[in-house]
């Protein structure tokens, strides 16, 4: 039982219209009537319903704020919980002294991601579903905030209990033909778990499918634009993000350091680094730059090489094709509204002919081409359909694949009729695994780990 009551601004701090304070816990309604002025006494107010008053210090009789007080009594609201929520004009000292008027009157300030823990503590939602919440906080591009919605909603939760319920029976048969082993017919027994076990590692394998392409759309892709100065780098940029992000000029190496931008390219997020020319140089500043360059490309999922179409290549580029040639990468044959001097047949040799793309940022071509060819690489082309269940979670994607291998081992052993209280305990390992999932079988520390990502009021 939570016997404490918690408060915390729910709205991001700053000048705003207003701010939202939210109160959650036993001694909700009566915590914030100590300070709320007004006709009404929320301790005798319907539910769902909404106030107007003035927050008042009841020692000094201070008016501090006038406000709107909005009381949730458990168990229909978020945390399943009594929860009051102040609306009060937005700006940094009123909020503050709002909050802190509270926080004097015996109420605790709550932890980051502690209302979203109670809701789930209480049985509102279950853990997958509460991970989902700050996805939909944090999400960048519109697809991967459906994706959110859906596992807000509990479209991976019913798989996975329905995943679980499956296994529950298979346990069950086990279980029967452990007690009653003068009835168990070894052959058919073997059968039946095979045939168990292959059905469920299909459905995993179905949630898995998914996967990779729902990490990226969650975590976005990471990538890297590098080229020699002056093709082009920071006007792909611009050009992409829609705004003069980077400063772009004549002047070689003008860009010093790696530029961070986040766009979404046909419901695709990408996390665009702008770097250094990457050349020979004695400018110790630049040489900095380009070691940034070097690095960003280390770490990118998705490398766009911008080549210069009037230009042939340049030996540090040649050298470049060499060193990505087992990396995703896209060259970008940039300013085509030039006169040609690229050697096409020697760029064909180091990759496909569909990692090649034309373009002239300058004129706006080719930015279509570029669209298809890295949706070509990380979705084979298209996205599965809005209806699929995506898993995006990295935690979910690890314990999906945990639970397989059991399942695998299971499976293996039934073949070559393994004691069946052996085979038992690989299927209950998966069982266990699917239910880290949803938090059904999941350790007090690790909730704590997971809670403690949400930001405050959350």
């Amino acid at each position: 039982m939570i016997n404490d009551t918690i408060a915390a601004v729910a709205t991001p701090l700053g000048e705003g219209g207003i701010a939202v304070i939210r109160v959650s816990g036993p001694e909700s309604v009566q915590g914030v009537e100590q300070v709320f002025a007004s006709k009404s006494k929320l301790s005798q107010v319907p539910t769902h319903t909404v106030h107007y008053g003035y927050i008042q210090d009841p020692d000094s009789r201070e008016r501090i704020d006038e406000v709107l007080v909005t009381v949730m009594r458990a168990p229909r609201s978020f945390t399943m919980e009594d929860v009051v929520e102040i609306g009060c004009h937005g700006g940094l000292v009123s909020v503050k002294k709002v909050l802190d008027l509270l926080l004097r009157h015996g109420i605790r300030l709550a932890d980051p991601g502690e209302f979203t823990k109670r809701a789930f503590l209480n049985g509102r939602i279950d853990l997958s579903q509460a991970e989902a919440v700050i996805d939909l906080i944090r999400s960048k591009s519109d697809r991967a905030y459906k994706i959110a919605m859906k596992q807000a909603e509990g479209s991976l939760s019913q798989q996975i209990k329905k995943l679980r319920n499956e296994l529950v029976e298979l346990m069950a048969h086990i279980e029967v033909n452990i007690d009653y082993p003068e009835h168990d017919v070894e052959e058919m027994t073997s059968a039946f778990i095979v045939k168990k076990c292959t059905d469920s590692i299909s459905k995993i394998d179905e949630l898995l499918k998914t996967a990779e392409q729902g990490k990226i759309i969650r975590e976005g892709i990471v990538t890297a634009i590098v080229g020699r100065p002056n093709v082009g780098k920071s006007s792909l940029l611009n050009a992409l993000a829609q705004e003069n992000r980077a400063i772009v000029t004549d002047i070689p190496g003008t860009t010093r350091d790696v530029i961070e931008e986040y766009v979404t390219i046909n419901g695709i997020p990408l996390k665009l680094l702008d770097t250094a020319g990457i050349r020979e140089t004695s400018d110790i500043v630049e040489q900095i730059g380009v070691e940034k360059s070097r690095s960003a490309l280390s770490e990118a999922d998705l490398i766009l090489l911008v080549l210069n179409a009037s230009e042939e290549l340049h030996d540090d580029e040649i050298q470049l094709l060499e060193q990505l040639k087992d990396r995703q990468v896209i060259v970008i044959i940039n300013k085509i509204d030039l006169p040609r001097q690229l050697n096409s047949t020697l760029l064909a040799s180091f990759l496909a002919e569909e990692r090649i793309v034309s373009m002239s940022v300058q004129e706006d071509k080719g930015m279509e081409e570029l669209e298809k060819a890295i949706a070509a690489i990380f979705f084979s082309g298209q996205l599965e359909s809005n209806d699929a269940t995506y898993v995006s979670n990295v935690r979910h994607i690890h314990l999906l694949k945990q639970a397989r291998v059991s399942l695998v081992e299971a499976m293996t052993a039934a073949e070559q009729f393994v004691p069946i209280d052996m085979i038992q305990i690989d299927v209950r390992n998966s069982w266990e695994q699917l239910g880290e999932i949803i938090g059904d079988s999941i350790g007090e520390s690790l909730i704590d780990q997971i809670f403690s990502q949400f930001c405050l009021g959350k």
